[in-house]
């Protein structure tokens, strides 16, 4: 069974600096960031705070060739996710593992489509949201990432056992579903009815917490999602709101939302991984979706009138 011994990171946003800082603070050697020539220039002038500490962390473009990474962690937003899969081909050998951190139920399928299932897993990030202001990133250290495998038949389950080594290794917190693809679809419930609710409302995940009225239009827009999940093939669909709704009473009072953030900062939202996908798939299996297409319309006008 191999070790894990280089790690490439792609985007050290929110989610991306979290796990960039807990490698670099291990072993700066072990770990490569990948950027374009602009990210260089403008990291090098003014580089990443997180939690208060200049992030020194090993930069490495693209055109690269003398560096195979044994894990990719992918964490950029779902609009720079072709860019990533045409810039790792350098870094992507045959037994290297990719898990991709982005929001959404769809990032794997697309980089499958060019990397194969073989060593690529299904994962997400859960916990307390990372606050973002320009270059400063704080964050409480609350969070996991949730890892599996979509199928035996067509993924290396060694692959899990490898990741929890390293993971272990160097202390980042994390955790293996028996059922990952079911997990996977948990978080996209409630990043759908959280996310983008609190993006139109300008609400904390407290404030969303003790609004009954937001509650309920919560479960609304959650049923939509898993209606669709049932439909896609996803097993034990009836206690996922419950679920959901478990861990989104976790969530920090005073945190706010990745999409809710990028509104305040005015920068483009994921609603193509939210409202506009839970769109398409309640088509595809004609479940109607009134609320996701309300957000939809609502985070439209907000990025219109920026």
């Amino acid at each position: 069974m191999k070790e894990i011994k280089k790690v490439l990171i792609c985007g050290i946003g929110a989610v991306g600096s979290i796990y960039a800082n807990i490698i670099n603070d291990y072993n700066p050697d072990i770990l490569r960031v990948l950027v374009d020539k602009d990210r260089f220039e403008k990291y090098s002038k003014s580089p990443k705070i997180f939690n208060g500490k200049e992030l020194k962390l090993n930069y490495i473009l693209p055109d690269e060739k003398s560096y195979i990474a044994d894990l990719i962690i992918i964490a950029t937003k779902f609009d720079g996710l072709n860019d990533v899969i045409k810039n790792i081909k350098n870094f992507a050998g045959e037994d290297t593992i990719i898990i991709s951190l982005i929001n959404g139920v769809t990032s794997e399928e697309i980089i499958a489509k060019k990397y194969g299932w073989k060593h690529t897993l299904l994962a997400y990030f859960i916990g307390h949201s990372a606050m973002r202001n320009g270059n400063i990133i704080s964050h409480d250290g609350v969070g996991k990432i949730v890892y599996g495998i979509k199928d035996e038949n067509n993924t290396d389950i060694k692959d899990i056992e490898i990741v929890g080594k390293f993971f272990d290794k160097v202390g980042i917190d994390y955790e293996n579903p028996s059922d990952m693809p079911r997990a996977l679809w948990l978080k996209y419930l409630l990043n759908t009815s959280s996310n983008q609710a609190s993006a139109i409302l300008k609400m904390t995940f407290g404030q969303m917490q003790q609004s009954e009225k937001y509650m309920c239009f919560m479960k609304n827009a959650m049923d939509e999602v898993v209606q669709i999940a049932k439909a896609y093939g996803i097993k034990n669909t009836d206690t996922m709101i419950a679920d959901a709704l478990k861990g989104f009473a976790m969530m920090s009072p005073d945190g706010k939302t990745s999409m809710l953030q990028d509104v305040e900062a005015k920068r483009k939202t994921e609603l193509d991984i939210f409202a506009n996908t839970v769109i398409e798939l309640g088509e595809k299996y004609n479940i109607p979706t009134p609320y996701n297409k309300i957000m939809k319309e609502m985070i439209e006008i907000i990025e219109e009138n920026y």
